[in-house]
């Protein structure tokens, strides 16, 4: 495994490399989610490329970007533990180069839940993976399904800047009590992340009486609310029912539709989800 830091060198290193390229997009500290991304890639592909890089425009606060965990060493040992090719891992400034003066903002699958929750994340996020895409060229790039949203702004983008990199989803990944892997779980206290399961138990609360028959979305929006109130450590954000095409609340549920949530354990923010149809 290659280790790359520069435009130069991946540009040099991917010239020859062996095609299909596999691409696993990453902030680093690593998980057993980021692993079955990389092993996904690695048999799909000639070639498999991960890239580790903190990305400053997606976080709303400094203080957030600078309490994100961060361990190269560890990350790349499971990097080359998965057998990928090839690690970029770029400073800020070989991303940003110096007089970068340009966003990429997509529209309206990009407005809600975690975008007006965070706003200007979603352009980060758009921003870096198109730079990304257009330095990499790969033909496969591999995401979580834990953040979909996020996959389905980088799909926006990819389409609207004709990007012919093809954005694949993979399943979320879970501890055994159900909490979705995330590399922001290592700042919950002990007691937080015994509590933490309550957004995997809510999610299926609301797909049990989905399952029943319930279509009434605000029905549904109870439910998962209930579960959540159960738990005294968790401070919900939001909770959502809504169109699995575009995100807009939904008011019956008559298709393809995500249920998902946003809640703090004190300063830790997490997000799950559960598709329905």
């Amino acid at each position: 495994m290659k280790v790359l830091r520069t435009r130069l060198e991946l540009r040099d290193a991917l010239g020859s490399a062996p095609r299909p390229l596999g691409l696993v997009p990453t902030m680093g500290w690593l998980h057993e989610g980021h692993r079955s991304l990389m092993s996904r890639a690695r048999a799909d592909n000639a070639t498999a490329i991960a890239t580790i890089f903190v990305n400053p425009r997606q976080f709303n606060e400094a203080a957030d970007y600078q309490r994100y965990p961060r361990n190269e060493a560890r990350d790349l040992a499971m990097c080359e533990e998965e057998g990928l090719d090839f690690v970029f891992a770029p400073s800020v400034d070989e991303v940003y180069p110096p007089g970068f003066d340009t966003s990429v903002s997509v529209g309206a699958i990009a407005r809600p839940l975690e975008g007006a929750a965070r706003p200007g994340h979603f352009d980060g996020v758009a921003t870096v993976v198109a730079i990304l895409f257009n330095l990499v060229g790969a033909e496969h790039a591999y995401f979580g399904q834990k953040d979909a949203q996020q996959v389905m702004v980088i799909r926006q983008m990819a389409r609207d800047l004709a990007i012919p990199t093809e954005v694949i989803a993979c399943p979320t990944v879970r501890e055994p009590d159900g909490l979705a892997l995330s590399s922001r779980n290592v700042h919950l206290s002990p007691e937080q992340r015994a509590a933490a399961p309550v957004l995997r138990r809510a999610l299926l609360a609301g797909r049990a009486r989905w399952e029943a028959g319930e279509r009434s979305a605000d029905a549904l929006r109870s439910v998962i609310a209930a579960e959540l109130a159960r738990e005294p450590l968790a401070a919900p954000h939001y909770v959502s029912v809504a169109d699995g095409a575009t995100l807009a609340e939904l008011d019956q549920v008559a298709g393809p539709a995500l249920l998902s949530l946003a809640v703090r354990f004190g300063e830790t923010r997490l997000i799950d989800n559960e598709p329905l149809g």
